[in-house]
């Protein structure tokens, strides 16, 4: 058994690359062999957003606090709240933040095949971000 104790793991900020805004980082717990799984806490500020990203697994979102926003490519910006849990599928292009005029927090649990757990891509327009 271990206990990872909150707040002896350091935040860190968003890297310019994979998001637009401002995004803290808060770990939650690493892949630890043989498991696949690894989480995060996510605080997005208004306005905040992932870039476009697939997952060769899928991703778990459960959202803690604030008002947020998902899409998956090819669908509707949709509103996310705190209770609400997103599913991408494995391989699905979507990306996920704050909205508009609200912070939002949530979990973030995916899992690592052959070492890797996320693809990035291009980065959300304005206009995307919007749903125009």
């Amino acid at each position: 058994m271990e206990i990872k104790r909150s707040g002896s793991r350091p935040s860190s900020a968003g890297p310019a690359e994979w998001f637009s805004g401002t995004v803290r980082i808060d770990p939650l717990f690493p892949v630890q062999a043989p498991a696949r799984a690894a989480g995060n806490t996510v605080t997005f500020e208004p306005g905040a957003r992932t870039a476009w990203h697939t997952h060769p697994l899928g991703q778990t979102l459960i959202v803690m606090s604030g008002a947020g926003r998902v899409q998956r490519e090819g669908g509707p910006v949709q509103e996310i709240h705190p209770g609400d849990v997103v599913w991408f599928e494995p391989g699905e292009k979507h990306w996920h933040g704050a909205a508009p005029e609200t912070a939002m927090t949530h979990i973030a649990i995916q899992e690592s095949l052959e070492g890797k757990a996320v693809e990035w891509l291009e980065h959300v327009s304005d206009e995307q971000y919007g749903g125009r």
